[in-house]
């Protein structure tokens, strides 16, 4: 077993098996790189699979900006029944008849969900109440009040054909904002098909910006050498592919460094910018200013001793 003696940066698309909890996965992978620090982006339940993105080293800055980024889902629901937790962790408490469902009304239906819309979250939730997570209370049969949530279904499509329809099961993909709860959809799905549901299995596509970028078992990458492993790491600037970039000369960069305020040979083209000094070296974000200059906003960079800023700590 490794030990955490080597500073990593960078982001692994890490696809997280079944009954493994994110932490625990986050661990596993950490030891695996023998990476000093590391953080995940969005946790997943144990019974859901799918993509968790491990951020390494300077990567770790950019988890909060992945948290509240859309994600996608592909979602399997059992009709005619309910649980307490909306999946499987509880045991069913509920049962309806499902009535008889085609591909063009469970279609009407999806996409009745399209758009902005208020959720209230689920009592088993990691939310807080009084200090206390709302999945405590709800162990306890205990139930409060819940807020309502803007959340929007940016895309919503069925995957299951008329015979996973007859044996009452409901496959779909989500595409959605953060703070979506996927087994409340669920439930209200399928109080529109005139049913009661719950999520049987839930795996997580993608990540933006990700997109359709490949994801790696933890069995997968062991036994792979140091040198395999650094190489399925994305860069720390995969996450801001969607800000514009620009490049920086020598002097730039080295005021840059320092902290202060750059000119640049051209204006910044967006509000927000990705810096390089050079192919390949990213830097960090800039703010762009009236007058054509630019504010360093966050660096991603260990910066060199001497340029009269401290080192990144190594904890």
């Amino acid at each position: 077993m490794k030990r955490f003696y080597r500073e990593v940066d960078g982001i692994l698309l890490l696809d997280k098996a079944l009954g493994v909890s994110s932490n625990a996965a986050l661990q596993q992978v950490r030891v695996l790189y023998g990476a000093l620090k590391a953080g995940h982006a969005g946790s997943l339940d144990p019974l859901a699979s799918g993509l968790l993105p491990v951020c390494f080293g300077q990567a770790t800055k950019v988890c909060g900006r992945l948290l509240n980024s859309g994600k996608t889902y592909r979602v399997l629901v059992q009709l005619g029944e309910l649980t307490p937790s909306g999946d499987g962790e509880t045991e069913v408490v509920e049962r309806a008849p499902v009535p008889p469902l085609t591909v063009a009304g469970v279609d009407a239906v999806l996409a009745g969900f399209l758009g902005n819309q208020q959720q209230i979250p689920p009592m088993h939730s990691a939310l807080k109440f009084e200090g206390k997570r709302l999945y405590e209370l709800a162990r306890k049969g205990e139930s409060v009040e819940r807020p309502p949530r803007d959340i929007v279904i940016h895309r919503i499509a069925r995957v299951s054909n008329e015979e996973t329809l007859a044996a009452n099961q409901l496959e779909f993909d989500v595409y959605c904002s953060k703070g979506t709860y996927i087994r409340t959809l669920a439930a209200d799905i399928a109080v529109k098909l005139g049913t009661l549901g719950y999520v049987k299995g839930l795996r997580r596509l993608s990540v933006d910006p990700f997109g359709d970028l490949p994801m790696f078992t933890l069995d997968a990458l062991t036994g792979e050498s140091q040198e395999q492993l650094d190489g399925r790491l994305l860069g720390v600037d995969t996450a801001f592919a969607d800000l514009p970039r620009m490049d920086l000369d020598a002097s730039a960069v080295k005021a840059l460094l320092l902290g202060q305020t750059i000119a640049a040979e051209t204006p910044a083209p967006a509000a927000e910018v990705r810096l390089y000094g050079g192919p390949g070296r990213f830097l960090g974000l800039g703010e762009g200013l009236p007058g054509g200059r630019i504010k360093p906003s966050r660096l991603f960079i260990t910066v060199p001793e001497g340029t009269g800023r401290s080192r990144r700590g190594r904890g």
